[in-house]
């Protein structure tokens, strides 16, 4: 089994109401980079979106991912962070991150791998 992509930042450039996210994942030794661009008001789901992006080129557009929903809400004393994920055109899957102490970005990335990790450790 290879290792998993790691989570390495998330970047904003925000210009008044327009905003780019970038995700940098690790692995196999190198850097990939994901973008979303949106509103400024989406940031989190721009950050799902981003991560999404760069596994897409981590595999090569060989399977396609798209983002159907992504949320952080409270449960119970936790923050948590949730996300919707449809994988090649068919199954979806769901992922889950605590926020805890790190924002809804962050949280969101993880939620996002949180959800597709399984089935992507079979074409890595």
């Amino acid at each position: 089994m290879r290792a998993r992509p790691v989570i390495v930042s998330i970047e904003d450039d925000v210009e008044g109401p327009d905003a780019r996210v970038t995700v940098r994942l690790d692995w196999d030794q190198r850097a990939w980079h994901g973008h979303a661009i949106g509103t400024s008001g989406e940031r989190v789901r721009l950050a799902g979106e981003a991560a999404l992006d760069a596994v897409s080129r981590i595999v090569d557009g060989t399977i396609e991912l798209e983002l159907l929903a992504v949320a952080t809400t409270d449960l119970g004393a936790a923050s948590v962070a949730l996300a919707q994920v449809r994988y090649d055109g068919g199954d979806v899957l769901v992922g889950s991150a605590i926020q805890g102490e790190t924002d809804g970005r962050l949280a969101a990335v993880r939620a996002v791998m949180d959800a597709i990790n399984r089935r992507l450790e079979l074409v890595l």
